[in-house]
């Protein structure tokens, strides 16, 4: 196993038409980063970007970020409902090495207790090399709930991967790891 790097690398992508263009001020990216800093008490860098929807943009933003940047997680925010330009999940399925539905599953069941429209919701994570790619609401109050339900089998997903290590704050996440790891 190498050895894992000290400051675990964070890209938060908000993929939104709007947002890109300045006309809607981006509130998923900052919702997301606040949550990360408040959860993580190991060494964390954000990096956030916002591109526009569609498919190959975020696909391509995804490599980047990935394979040239060496993120070890990237968030997606937006662009995972039922409308036209909603293809957050297409561009992250080619981008995938290997996908992980539970993760989907736990957020959408987790946002079902307090909305109905949930089931809408095309949630998922996959993997890339050593990067774990996580699609989430846009909606800071969502963007909780989603992460709250799924983030403690993050930390050892990371280890596993061979992705920097990531510690949190027991009081709001108890991370779990099998005993001794």
């Amino acid at each position: 196993m190498t050895q894992q790097r000290q400051t675990t690398r964070i890209a938060i992508v908000t993929v939104s038409d709007r947002a890109a263009s300045g006309e809607y001020e981006d509130k998923g990216g900052p919702g997301a980063e606040s949550w990360l800093r408040e959860t993580i008490t190991s060494p964390i860098e954000i990096t956030r970007v916002i591109v526009p929807d569609g498919r190959e943009v975020v696909a391509a933003k995804l490599r980047e970020l990935a394979d040239d940047d060496g993120m070890d997680l990237i968030l997606v925010t937006g662009g995972t409902g039922p409308a036209p330009r909603d293809l957050t999940p297409e561009a992250v399925a080619d981008v995938a090495e290997r996908e992980y539905p539970g993760f989907g599953e736990e957020m959408r069941r987790a946002s079902l207790r307090e909305v109905p429209t949930a089931i809408l919701s095309r949630q998922t994570a996959v993997s890339r090399g050593r990067t774990l790619i996580i699609t989430i609401p846009g909606k800071p109050s969502a963007i909780a709930t989603c992460l709250n339900a799924v983030f403690a089998a993050v930390p050892y997903c990371l280890d596993l991967m061979g992705a920097a290590r990531v510690e949190t704050d027991p009081a709001r996440i108890a991370a779990f790891r099998p005993k001794g790891k």
